[in-house]
């Protein structure tokens, strides 16, 4: 390896005869096949962590005695100049023939300091060096998502605060079924996010163990203290077993599955929300900003923010069954293969923070119909099961209450009118338990407060489920 690489004559800067393994080789690498095992384009992205790495490590070999104290401090006044220099400079990077985001660091390394470029590698191995910034990574990225989430959360419940009272027919199997309030759907969906930041947060902390100190396979033959290096990287412990830490990636598998259930959720809300946008629905009003039209029909509104986000859910969930598909013939300790693990994290992360945003700000711009929900929320229909227990409390097995109401529901239908219009001599020869105050029960106010239990759809149990939410997003760093 040469500090500066010499132009060829086809103007590519010359490709090392050993690459990172040195003088094994004769012959430098098939340019095709250097070519194909390159990881720059996209490890790159571990620069940061990689020289984070790097820092400390100088440290400890300062302490193991391998570098005297000005060659450290010359090695990290050079690491400091590699970062400024990249971050000023990208187009340095994209020129840059380096095999990975190692060899990259250690060729720029010996471009300033020359021989002593190549002294911080001593002990190390690049297999313990990305399972640490890989790590490094993922606790970060882990971070950023969860903040993603905790927005959008703080959307539903802003949006639920400010609908409080407007009433929609719940459905199930797509078919209505009692009424509730649009709060406690947005509510719903709100805690399938919270469970979320849960996932996110045991993926982090899965992350959270240094490689650094594991070398190749067998651990570092040097006097290094893990403990200390783990604590300087931000880690709360260093990874236990040299093998293991070499090829373990249960936290990257962690956090796709986190991301993954992150995007089925986004997922659902989307499908729920194109539903209600449809004519036939009518329950919420688009808003321009986070819709398009047609190109060819004027009138047209399409939910297009909501279908992109349904359909990029396949994205993310691919980038899980990526990896899982890499790993699982694995020998034990580091293979080549594993090169193949960061493309489908950093695809999943970027993708699930750009769904997660996007979906917070066509949340919050989202208008529901108020008028279109309580005329579908009043349907007498709905209030079957009201009508089931107000047998049920007249002293009636609730099986027997709940054929009776199927009976007179039927004899609606063959009279062409709701149930609850038939008159009361009607409804008494279904069951005598039926009185006068039957038709005082069956109202939509009535059926909204009857569940008032923890968790219900009743008005202020739904007041309280906001307060809490809020509180558990005050816990979560954001304000609702």
């Amino acid at each position: 390896m040469s500090a500066s690489p010499k132009e060829q004559p086809s103007g590519k800067p010359a490709r090392p005869a050993g690459g990172l393994w040195g003088g094994r080789f004769d012959r430098a690498p098939d340019e095709l096949f250097y070519e194909f095992q390159r990881s720059f384009a996209f490890d790159r992205r571990l620069l940061p962590y990689e020289l984070a790495v790097d820092r400390v490590w100088a440290g400890a070999l300062e302490s193991a005695g391998i570098l005297t104290v000005e060659e450290m401090g010359d090695t990290l006044a050079a690491l400091d100049k590699i970062a400024e220099r990249a971050a000023n400079g990208p187009e340095w990077l994209d020129a840059s023939p380096a095999e990975d985001v190692h060899h990259f660091v250690e060729t720029a390394l010996v471009e300033y300091l020359g021989p002593l470029g190549f002294k911080l590698h001593t002990g190390r191995s690049r297999n313990e060096l990305v399972a640490t910034d890989f790590r490094m990574f993922v606790k970060e990225a882990a971070r950023e998502t969860r903040a993603a989430v905790a927005r959008l959360i703080a959307a539903l419940v802003g949006q639920a605060e400010s609908s409080l009272g407007v009433a929609m027919p719940g459905m199930t199997h797509m078919q209505h079924a009692q009424p509730i309030l649009f709060s406690h759907f947005l509510l719903a969906h709100a805690e399938a996010f919270f469970r979320d930041t849960v996932r996110l947060e045991a993926a982090a902390a899965a992350a959270d163990a240094c490689p650094m100190g594991s070398g190749a396979l067998a651990g570092c033959a040097l006097d290094v203290d893990r403990a200390a290096i783990a604590r300087e990287l931000g880690f709360s412990r260093p990874t236990a077993n040299s093998l293991d830490a070499a090829s373990d990636r249960d936290f990257a598998l962690d956090y796709l599955y986190a991301l993954a259930v992150i995007a089925t959720h986004l997922s659902r809300l989307s499908e729920d929300f194109v539903l209600f946008a449809s004519q036939e629905f009518g329950f919420v009003v688009l808003p321009d900003e986070f819709s398009t039209g047609s190109s060819l029909m004027p009138q047209k509104k399409n939910p297009d923010a909501w279908e992109l986000l349904r359909g990029k859910t396949g994205r993310v969930t691919a980038s899980l069954h990526t990896l899982l598909t890499t790993l699982k013939g694995l020998p034990s300790s580091y293979q080549r293969d594993l090169q193949e693990d960061k493309e489908p994290v950093f695809a999943a992360h970027d993708q699930a923070v750009a769904m997660l945003t996007v979906a917070a700000g066509a949340v919050a711009a989202t208008r529901p119909n108020e008028a279109r929900m309580r005329e579908a929320a009043s349907d007498p229909a709905l209030l079957a099961t009201e009508a089931a227990h107000y047998l049920a409390r007249k002293g009636a097995p609730f099986r027997h209450a709940h054929e009776i109401v199927g009976q007179i529901v039927r004899e609606g239908e063959r009279q062409g009118k709701s149930f609850s219009a038939l008159p009361l001599e009607t409804l008494r020869k279904f069951s005598p338990l039926f009185g006068d105050d039957f038709y005082d029960a069956l109202n939509l106010e009535a059926a909204l407060s009857s569940p008032d239990v923890d968790g219900g759809t009743a008005p202020g149990r739904v007041r309280e489920a906001i307060g809490a939410a809020k509180r558990r997003l005050a816990a979560l760093g954001v304000k609702a």
